[in-house]
């Protein structure tokens, strides 16, 4: 089991840290190559800007019970299907009951965005808070344990 961050602008990779050096997992990180990234315990890759690099990168590095932590809906239906866990930087687990409804509001909106109906890219951006954090390490944990039993 390993933890795989699509990294470019994902706000917990401290938290991810965290959790794996307590848990002693391994963490790969991906990022393009207009990001820079360090770290003294995760395995950084960088791969091109191309679009999707990053995420067909990481789902090929990717395995049953690791956990894929990733905004993009797309990307958690691959993960679920190569059968490992996936979790939202909000906490939110991507699971097979709640994704194929995901991935259709996110199609609606996409829609409604083309057709000049609404702008909900920018409806709801709100500021990460504290209690984001303490919800998105507590759905890490609570995958972990799920994974090692």
């Amino acid at each position: 089991m390993k933890i795989v961050v699509d990294a470019d602008a994902c706000p917990v990779k401290g938290i991810i840290e965290q959790v794996a050096k307590e848990h002693q997992i391994e963490v790969i990180m991906f990022i393009d190559t207009s990001h820079v990234l360090y770290s003294d315990y995760s395995k950084i890759i960088t791969v091109s800007k191309a679009p999707d690099a990053v995420d067909f990168a990481l789902l090929n590095q990717t395995n049953p019970d690791d956990i894929v932590v990733t905004q993009d809906y797309g990307v958690a239906a691959m993960a679920l299907g190569k059968k490992a866990k996936a979790l939202h930087p909000s906490g939110k687990i991507y699971t097979n009951e709640n994704i194929n409804q995901m991935l259709f509001e996110r199609h609606i909106a996409k829609e409604q965005r083309r057709h000049g109906k609404q702008n909900l890219r920018c409806k709801n951006n709100k500021k990460r808070t504290a209690q984001d954090d303490i919800r998105f390490e507590s759905s890490l944990n609570e995958l972990l344990k799920s994974i090692s039993g």
